[in-house]
């Protein structure tokens, strides 16, 4: 059995907040778009990295998901995200820091969802 792609669903009380933090802030594109449905819904994709965003008030207050995105270079995304968008920074983990197990991390988040930015 192979999997090839993991793909979260992440629901946003208003798709909006999500816009924000995945395409300003992080360079995601829409890939495909319901936003002006009676479900808003989009596809977000950037770098083979695909991510499912729903407008849904009642789901989005029974999930708070974390995950992480590696990168290679992670300075890097840490100089445009806290030149450009210095809101996204999470207070605990708001610069880079070389953690026990090796990786280098900071951390965004929105109202809904946390993100760890790893480099190994």
């Amino acid at each position: 059995m192979t999997f090839t792609k993991l793909v979260p669903n992440i629901f946003y009380a208003n798709i909006n907040d999500a816009l924000k933090l995945f395409i300003d802030c992080l360079d995601f594109k829409i890939e495909h778009d319901e936003l002006k449905s009676q479900a808003p819904f989009c596809v977000i994709e950037r770098n083979g990295l695909r991510i499912n965003l729903f407008e849904n008030k009642e789901l989005a207050k029974e999930h708070h998901p974390e995950f992480r995105l590696v990168t290679n270079d992670i300075e890097e995304v840490y100089e445009k995200i806290s030149w450009s968008h210095t809101k996204f920074l999470h207070p605990n983990l708001n610069q880079i820091i070389l953690r026990p197990w090796g990786a280098k991390e900071f951390a965004i988040m929105d109202k809904q969802t946390g993100i760890i930015i790893q480099e190994w």
